[in-house]
């Protein structure tokens, strides 16, 4: 049904009720999906609005550019700056936004113009900006992390304790693509022009709005001053606050921000209202249990699973959306890693980095086509020929997170 179209919360839902029927009879059916809206609408769903508030007045206030400026302020000079430069943006935008088409779109109008002026080689600026804004789906406050922890009953602070350090990881690793890629091909991005001291230090400094967003919102979870619901309401307030007292935010911009919040939230409602239908029907039909008896039955080592999940999620993600892919699977694999021996919270960064390939490789790719959008002239071929080395980074991440869990452990950890 979701290849063909058919919308992911219709799919689950329908594909749920009927399941569940077969199984345990219509009455029971309806009666559980009646429940289900009172069920998930709590206190930890809260956060899923405050957070998309957060990011959609970011959005209205105009901070991309004050961004982009930091950004390209601490690459100046380099060759292949505005590329290094649109890597940069993307994650500093991924920690407001939580989104990555978001994300997408907003870095994509400011900085694609700019190289297209510089002439940069077109694979080169959409690699590096379709690639670069599937940083938003990992570095907290990312929705889909808030989704996994609503399907997988998991500590959304663990989780975004836990997607820190493979963040800045990831973003160390795109930075050296871009560094290699302009080594290789010099033609394909001139040297960026060199700002003096003072200048390079005054653009940095309009980071600050930034740094006090996520500071007030994601640093007081990792301190555990306040809970991650908590948090997103300091992170909306203060965001509201700051585009006043800077008058980059009107009241119509605060409105419309509203409005979009209020369409995202209903949207992800229904599509998490089916997932849970989806999710019940997985359980009562007893498939995770049928599954660990399989992999008991054949005596499977746990790293051969594990290996097979990746390449099911590697390939998935070439058809199917990111959120779909965690959806329809949280139910089925979650109790399968967890009888393997996996950590939940390690599982889910792990799966949140397969999903962001998805959002890069055909036909699905949603990240290329938005940039497509944005960019009309740049051939859909060109954008996915520009991604190829950014995917090469998101494998190496994978395996790092594999060969090293401590990697996305070490923080949840200490802190938790």
């Amino acid at each position: 049904m979701v290849l063909l179209r058919i919308p992911i919360a219709v799919s689950l839902a329908l594909v749920g009720v009927v399941g569940y029927t077969l199984v345990s009879g219509l009455d029971a059916a309806l009666l559980k999906f009646g429940d289900i809206p009172l069920e998930i609408i709590n206190y930890d769903f809260i956060v899923l609005p405050l957070f998309i508030l957060m990011g959609a007045i970011c959005l209205k206030a105009g901070m991309a550019r004050d961004i982009f400026a930091v950004a390209d302020a601490l690459f100046a000079g380099r060759r292949g700056s505005l590329a290094l430069a649109s890597v940069g943006a993307s994650a500093i935008f991924g920690s407001v936004s939580g989104s990555s088409l978001a994300t997408v779109s907003t870095i994509a109008k400011v900085i694609m113009p700019e190289m297209k002026r510089a002439g940069y080689a077109p694979a080169l600026a959409a690699g590096s900006t379709a690639s670069g804004s599937t940083l938003a789906v990992l570095i907290p406050p990312s929705v889909i992390l808030v989704i996994y922890a609503l399907m997988a009953e998991q500590s959304l602070g663990e989780l975004y304790a836990a997607a820190l350090l493979p963040a800045l990881l990831l973003v160390i690793l795109y930075v050296l693509v871009v560094v290699i890629w302009v080594q290789v091909q010099p033609s394909s991005a001139p040297r960026g022009e060199s700002l003096p001291l003072k200048t390079r230090l005054r653009e940095i400094c309009r980071i600050w709005k930034i740094a006090i967003l996520f500071c007030g919102a994601i640093g007081g979870i990792y301190t555990g001053t306040f809970s991650a619901t908590e948090g997103a309401a300091v992170g909306a307030i203060l965001a509201i606050v700051i585009g006043f007292a800077t008058r980059s935010l009107s009241a119509r911009g605060l409105l419309e921000a509203c409005v979009e919040t209020v369409e995202m939230t209903a949207t992800l409602l229904f599509i998490v209202m089916g997932a849970t239908m989806f999710a019940y029907f997985i359980v009562q039909a007893g498939l995770p249990t049928a599954f660990i008896d399989y992999v008991r039955a054949y005596q499977l080592e746990s790293w051969q699973v594990m290996l097979a999940i990746i390449v099911f999620y590697l390939i998935g993600g070439c058809f199917l959306d990111s959120i779909g892919m965690i959806l329809m699977t949280v139910p089925v694999f979650v109790p399968v890693i967890i009888s393997l021996g996996y950590d939940p919270v390690w599982f889910g960064i792990l799966q949140v980095v397969l999903v962001e390939i998805g959002l890069l490789t055909p036909p699905v790719g949603m990240n290329c086509f938005v940039l497509r959008a944005q960019a009309p002239d740049i051939p859909i071929a060109t954008i996915f020929r520009g991604v190829i080395p950014f995917i090469v980074a998101d494998v190496i991440l994978i395996a790092v997170l594999v060969i090293f869990p401590d990697v996305a452990l070490y923080l949840p950890r200490m802190l938790f």
